[in-house]
């Protein structure tokens, strides 16, 4: 009898389903845009000066980019500011959020499971895998998470030899 008969993968058996957020990780470029640079002393953003900036600027830099506008600074900014640099920014950028890059990456992660079809995952074992080489932030994990809940028999974190039990419907 040959050993190779009685090898079973148990795992591939299982009828688990892995979902691997690093397939929805956005590739572009992520950048930020501090506003601080454009503050008189640090401290004000004179309108003038800076309607000057904006007009001179050249905003195709951020062409195709991810981009994070934010102020360091600890100052007083007015928001239409942020929101003219938005309306300059976002015919050349991918996409453009007022924080940090964290805020811009879960921004970037809501996008892309907002087109998740979670109906086809209706009845299935899930397992949203654990490790990988991109950096996943915590919430895009709540966010599947959140989507698939309603619509899975189970949902475990981890790889599919070695799960950490999520949810389970109760029949």
């Amino acid at each position: 009898m040959d050993i190779q008969e009685n090898i079973v993968n148990k795992v591939a058996a299982s009828g688990l389903i892995t979902f691997n957020l690093e397939d929805y990780l956005d590739k572009g470029e992520r950048v930020i845009y501090d506003i601080k640079d454009n503050l008189f002393h640090g401290l004000i953003l004179r309108e003038k000066d800076f309607r000057d900036f904006v007009k001179s600027h050249d905003w195709s830099q951020y062409t195709g980019k991810n981009v994070a506008i934010t102020c360091s600074a600890d100052a007083i900014v007015p928001t239409w500011a942020y929101m003219l640099l938005a309306n300059r920014i976002r015919p050349f950028a991918n996409e453009v959020v007022f924080g940090s890059l964290e805020v811009l990456d879960t921004l970037l992660f809501q996008k892309a499971l907002s087109r998740v079809d979670v109906n086809s995952f209706a009845g299935e074992r899930v397992v949203i895998k654990g490790c990988g080489d991109e950096q996943i932030p915590v919430s895009a994990y709540v966010e599947i998470t959140s989507l698939l809940t309603p619509v899975v028999k189970s949902i475990m974190y981890g790889e599919p030899c070695s799960t950490v039990p999520i949810y389970k419907r109760k029949d």
